[in-house]
């Protein structure tokens, strides 16, 4: 019997090794930003992989759908910050693609998995 789990959307998945990223990355983040950017930063991508978990236990639809879309929302955050690190130089060309591609292959992840609950598709349990 195999056992299903968050832990096996894709969409978690990758969003899941976004978040490792955004960790590894703002380790390199000036002291001063600790409780600014690097903190806002992280908590917004842990609220991705958090509400597609919290999502995928929910009976109806439309919770589920709920839980993802606060999800995206996390996302277009992350991706503000993105910028916003990259503008203030405290990543680089290569940190910013790494992000920005990791982000955009989770989005699309996600995107796909909330079309599979639209069309019941994706309903589990």
């Amino acid at each position: 019997m195999v056992s299903f789990s968050f832990q096996n959307i894709l969409a978690w998945q990758k969003s899941h090794e976004f978040t490792k990223l955004v960790y590894d990355i703002t380790k390199c983040f000036p002291e001063e930003e600790k409780f600014g950017l690097t903190a806002q930063f992280r908590r917004a991508a842990v609220s991705i992989g958090a509400n597609i978990a919290e999502g995928y236990k929910k009976l109806s639809k439309a919770d589920k759908l709920r839980f993802l879309n606060i999800a995206e929302g996390s996302m277009a955050e992350c991706m503000n910050y993105i910028i916003l690190s990259k503008d203030l130089k405290m990543i680089d060309e290569i940190q910013y693609n790494q992000l920005k591609d990791s982000i955009e292959s989770a989005g699309k992840l996600l995107t796909a998995y909330c079309n599979g609950i639209i069309n019941n598709n994706a309903m589990n349990k």
